[in-house]
């Protein structure tokens, strides 16, 4: 077990928190799609605009609830977002049609902070020299997740319906916001509401605008995540047009949970096993070259296939190039900051992300429509795309141009 989590069992506590919130999460993945296009008939366009409302309501929240922990402390954001989680969960469940799916969705979008605010409490309890390998690890856990939550899903939904695992994964996020008010200490500093006040600091657009290696890390986040939202809003799909095309609807349940499992599985081997030593031998901005063309390979194969087997080879290469390319991003935005602006830049960078998921995911279904494997072939060349911004990145860290924004001051 890696030293870094023997030091502190707080990381232990909110890596198993993440856990459980994940893998409930994950179960829905490869049925909420099938779910809705089965039960209520939904087009591809409308299933893939389902999920943009999520990443759409996000991209507004984000920043907000990034900011309100580090004003009013992480526990508070994380319990109220794993509450709205639940409710999310619930209301799928009970669903009765595809106004009632888009509502839920936006539900979980509006409280979704859960893991900005798990990101923000990990780099409260990280030094900065080991943030990357710190976030490395819950994006490791996401992988852990992904390995039990989507084919869990897929049992789940094949031996009691599709209905019983939204139950699950609401019960799931009870669960976890039950641990972060029992188990977790607060990290930020409580203070009186006009000491708050005076010493409030607000991550504005200008501020933003003028950190340029900021904005360069948002571009990388944005385009890299254009291409993941294709694919997260048409997997299912893919899997059931083209993939299992001859299986019986249990069986591509299974088969797409599955799936889902290896990407986890690659997920957790990059985080425990490879990020660390080669963020010791590269650094980070290296990284996120290498693992977008490790992304890039991964949706490649995956346009240029039609059977299962050689898709579980892309999502290993995705699952890799993605655990190699977003913690070491999401550490190099952090640098860019204040340490009292952990949260918001995180909130800031969630933004970015949701913002490219939202357009890629509204526009993916018509894509899908025209050809199955068309969103595949252009988040392949997005990636590659990526590289381009991630190079800038790189260069501005070897000329140790990456600085918190305090140490900038207003005639720079």
């Amino acid at each position: 077990m890696p030293t870094i989590i023997q030091a502190d069992r707080r990381l232990i506590t909110i890596l198993s928190i993440v856990f459980v919130q994940m893998a409930g999460a994950a179960m829905i993945l490869p049925i909420l799609p099938l779910f809705a296009e089965r039960q209520f008939n939904m087009s591809p366009t409308s299933v893939t605009l389902l999920v943009s409302s999520y990443f759409l309501t996000q991209f507004f929240a984000g920043p907000f609830l990034g900011q309100l922990s580090d004003q009013y402390g992480r526990i508070p954001l994380l319990v109220i977002s794993q509450l709205g989680s639940a409710v999310s969960f619930f209301m799928m469940a009970i669903a009765g049609g595809p106004a009632m799916l888009f509502a839920a969705r936006l539900v979980d979008g509006v409280t979704g902070g859960n893991i900005i605010v798990a990101q923000a409490y990990v780099t409260d309890i990280t030094p900065r020299e080991k943030r990357t390998e710190a976030l490395g690890y819950i994006m490791a856990v996401f992988g852990i997740g992904f390995i039990f939550g989507p084919a869990l899903g897929g049992l789940l939904s094949a031996w009691l319906g599709p209905r019983v695992p939204f139950v699950i994964a609401g019960l799931a996020a009870v669960l976890t916001a039950l641990m972060s008010w029992m188990f977790l200490n607060e990290t930020v500093q409580r203070q009186s509401a006009l000491d708050r006040e005076s010493r409030r600091v607000h991550l504005s657009a200008a501020e933003v605008a003028r950190n340029y290696p900021l904005v360069l890390i948002l571009i990388v986040a944005f385009v890299g995540q254009f291409g993941f939202g294709m694919l997260q809003s048409t997997f299912a799909l893919y899997g059931s047009a083209v993939l299992f095309r001859a299986y019986s609807e249990q069986a591509t349940n299974l088969g797409v949970g599955l799936l889902l499992a290896v990407v986890g599985l690659g997920q957790f081997v990059t985080q425990t096993r490879l990020i660390g030593p080669l963020k010791r031998r590269f650094g980070d901005a290296l990284l996120v070259i290498q693992g977008a063309l490790l992304r890039m390979v991964g949706m490649a194969i995956l346009a240029a296939v039609a059977s299962p087997w050689p898709a579980a080879v892309s999502c290993i290469f995705f699952a890799v190039g993605g655990g190699l390319m977003m913690p070491p991003l999401q550490s190099l935005a952090t640098s860019t900051v204040a340490e009292t602006n952990r949260g918001g830049v995180l909130g800031v960078y969630q933004s970015s992300a949701s913002l490219a998921i939202i357009f890629s995911t509204a526009i993916a279904g018509a894509i899908f429509s025209l050809n199955p494997s068309l969103p595949y072939w252009i988040g392949a060349a997005l990636s590659l795309v990526v590289v381009l911004p991630a190079g800038v990145v790189l260069r501005l860290s070897r000329q140790a141009r990456l600085q918190p924004v305090e140490a900038i001051t207003p005639g720079d």
